[in-house]
């Protein structure tokens, strides 16, 4: 598949470049789309939600009231679960939500990602370009040019773009990684992506091989 290079003014360029036909043109797997985000998102979360059990919970260990002749329920410490304050049952703990997925399943989730935007004609590559310190007024101007400034847009960058990544970071909008940590979930997430020129190999030869 050979897609156009655009300048960052929004003009054609007289470049094209190949992408490779086992990354943005394969057979979509929805299934493996939803364990690489599912496994994505599982290791995002923290897991430091505890909760005060019986024998964590502060309070006396006196007993409230008598057993019988009250009329009313029996009662025991004032750490019960049923009385307010007291504590929680069978509440969450510490844990660890990551789970492992298999290198394969992951690069054919990624074929996936990358093959849906290709067929939506979401993809946009454009020339190189670096800023000589972080510019976002710049960076919206870039955006503009191709209308996006009010999409979704994930743009993939080579590694010395630094400068372009500190530019886009502020916008709530958009997102600036480079090419080589491309996931699944932040592919999909977008509704523009947006790839610098040089970015097309790194992603052939992170996926590729």
């Amino acid at each position: 598949m050979e897609l156009k290079v655009f300048k960052i003014d929004g003009s054609e360029s007289a470049k094209t470049v190949t992408l490779d036909d086992r990354i943005f043109n394969v057979e979509p797997n929805d299934h493996a789309i939803w364990l690489d985000v599912k496994n994505i998102m599982a290791n995002k979360r923290q897991g430091t939600h505890n909760t005060l059990e019986r024998s964590t919970v502060s309070g006396s260990t006196r007993k409230l009231k008598r057993q019988k002749g009250t009329g009313g329920a029996r009662a025991g410490g004032i750490k019960s679960p049923t009385i307010r304050g007291g504590a929680t049952v069978f509440g969450p703990h510490p844990r660890d939500y990551s789970f492992k997925l298999n290198k394969k399943i992951k690069r054919l989730a990624r074929f996936s990602a990358f093959t849906y935007k290709a067929k939506e004609n979401k993809i946009v590559v454009v020339e190189d370009f670096s800023f000589d310190a972080p510019k976002t007024k710049a960076f919206v101007e870039i955006l503009k040019k191709f209308n996006l400034q009010d999409a979704k847009t994930l743009m993939l960058v080579n590694e010395g773009n630094r400068n372009v990544y500190l530019s886009g970071r502020n916008l709530p909008r958009t997102k600036v990684m480079r090419a080589i940590d491309a996931n699944t979930y932040d592919v999909l997430n977008a509704t523009d992506l947006i790839i610098c020129e040089n970015s097309i190999a790194d992603i052939n030869k992170m996926l590729g091989e």
